[in-house]
């Protein structure tokens, strides 16, 4: 079965905004900003995900509140995972067990340097990826586990500065 998975980075946070932990630091300004322009850009180019998972951390959950509402009237599955918090690829293909195999395509909002490796893992692909950028993917199989194993291909790296304003 063909799969489609959104690596995406949790939008720019505030340096310390008051947080008493790296776990609790919100979004700044422009985290704020960016989110629902990089949500508008996946729904305008058929990269709607049918569940979404993420690090729990406060500026993951604040990224996908602030994409949500591009993904109406009928919003993906979501799930929160603390062991998805400043994870790898392992991380994530230990929580992939538990995916539908319905799931043709999940946006997985997570942190680096994390996601850049599993990037470059998954696709063979080194890239940079700054705050709200999104790896588009496309692999195969049976199952998410199954396919978490395998070669995937890198269609694009989506940068929010690449998005017209």
């Amino acid at each position: 079965m063909q799969r489609r998975l959104i690596l995406m980075r949790h939008a720019k946070s505030e340096r310390h905004g008051g947080a008493a932990t790296d776990h609790a630091r919100p979004l700044s300004k422009r985290g704020r900003r960016d989110a629902p322009r990089m949500a508008a850009w996946l729904v305008d180019h058929g990269w709607k995900p049918d569940a979404v998972v993420s690090s729990d951390a406060t500026r993951t959950r604040q990224t996908w509140e602030h994409m949500a509402p591009w993904f109406e009237p009928d919003p993906p599955a979501v799930r929160f995972h603390n062991g998805l918090y400043l994870a790898s690829l392992g991380a994530l293909q230990r929580v992939s067990v538990d995916w539908a195999p319905a799931w043709g395509t999940v946006l997985a909002l997570g942190h680096n340097p994390g996601w850049e490796q599993a990037v470059a893992h998954l696709s063979g692909v080194q890239e940079y990826m700054p705050t709200a950028a999104c790896a588009l993917l496309h692999g195969a199989g049976e199952t998410w586990a199954e396919a978490l194993e395998g070669r995937w291909r890198l269609e694009r790296l989506l940068r929010p500065r690449e998005l017209p304003q």
